[in-house]
């Protein structure tokens, strides 16, 4: 070894980095000495190194408790196929280092984070907050993940409109009866009957579930007490909090809320984007008129031309209120009262009944 580390050549490094991993495989990197030493020696050499040598270094350290937490790291940013063993399988990454991966890293390495064997409940929460269709459906296939009953209603309501989501969440083992009949009703006839066969249960039985079922999801974004009191409210008030700080809160989010289905995190969007209480966000959207809603769209800065839209989507999750189906055409009139401000202003009067 002590030739390979003088040796200037390319072919030497690359022999030297394979051989100082066999050794520590081996058992001879436990005293905290030389894991110091060979800390130093991976981390100046990783980034000189050929390729397909740094992706036969992450293989022999996906499983390796002794490795270099700083080497991991960096391996696990690189690219996909180098990164894939590490974040499947390595005891060095913690949570926190995985929701890193989720934040900043591709697409590609967030899918291998929401596929990762005994998934923690916490990263879970991180993919449902902020990943994309493809990664929500490698977490629907990940049956090992720790899945709380919160998180799987949330993929189960996401699954209306990500139609990808639907046949894993039809097999995953934290599918309860109740949730299995709301997925039941926007799913094609072979998924049904695999539903059907899981449960165990008889045709009409089951029918009723669904219907039973439906009507209390459909029903529940209006029905809640109070939102401090809702712990899917509890989760949605951090996320909008999060994009708050950050300065990424923005009207598109509402949009985006609700074609994901999430009518509470649109309602606290709506009133932390226009300094309203959720109580007046809430009555607008319960009200026989649609006018407040769009001039509280209109006062956060929601583009005229998307209000039509965006009532029809609160409609469709919200027992059909605001309104009815033929006052959307003419909300454009409603909204478009000289400038945000002054939307502002109407919308506040006009719930105070002034």
């Amino acid at each position: 070894m002590l030739e390979l580390a003088r040796s200037p050549a390319r072919a030497d490094r690359d022999r030297l980095l394979l051989a100082l991993a066999d050794l520590c495989e081996g058992g001879g990197c436990e005293e905290p000495q030389t894991q110091a030493l060979v800390r130093d020696v991976f981390m100046g050499l990783v980034g000189r190194v050929e390729h397909d040598i740094r992706v036969r270094l992450a293989w022999k350290l996906a499983h390796a408790s002794w490795a270099p937490h700083e080497l991991v790291l960096l391996l696990a940013h690189s690219e996909v196929d180098i990164a894939r063993p590490l974040i499947a399988a390595s005891p060095v990454l913690d949570e926190q280092d995985l929701i890193h991966l989720l934040v900043e890293a591709s697409i590609d390495h967030q899918v291998e984070v929401a596929r990762r064997p005994q998934l923690g409940a916490a990263v879970v929460t991180a993919i449902l907050d902020q990943a994309s269709s493809e990664v929500l459906t490698a977490l629907a296939g990940n049956t090992s993940a720790q899945v709380t009953p919160l998180a799987m209603d949330r993929l189960v309501s996401l699954s209306q409109t990500m139609a990808a989501l639907r046949a894993p969440l039809t097999r995953h083992p934290a599918l309860t009866l109740d949730l299995g009949a709301v997925l039941y009703a926007w799913i094609g006839e072979t998924l049904r009957q695999t539903l059907g066969a899981r449960f165990a249960v008889e045709g009409p039985a089951f029918e009723a579930a669904v219907s039973s079922a439906v009507s209390e999801a459909r029903g529940a974004p209006g029905d809640e007490a109070s939102l401090e009191t809702d712990e899917r409210a509890g989760m949605d008030r951090r996320v909008v909090a999060k994009l708050k700080a950050g300065g990424q809160l923005r009207p598109g989010l509402l949009m985006r809320a609700l074609r994901d289905g999430k009518l509470t995190l649109f309602t606290i969007a709506l009133a932390e984007l226009g300094e309203f209480t959720t109580d007046q966000v809430r009555q607008a959207m319960d009200a026989d008129s649609a006018e407040s809603l769009a001039l509280a769209c209109a006062a956060v800065g929601v583009d005229r031309s998307a209000l039509g839209s965006l009532i029809t989507l609160v409609r469709s999750l919200n027992r059909d209120r605001p309104g009815k189906v033929d006052e959307v055409a003419s909300l454009n009139g409603a909204a478009t009262l000289l400038d945000r401000e002054c939307a502002a202003r109407a919308f506040r009067k006009r719930l105070a009944g002034v």
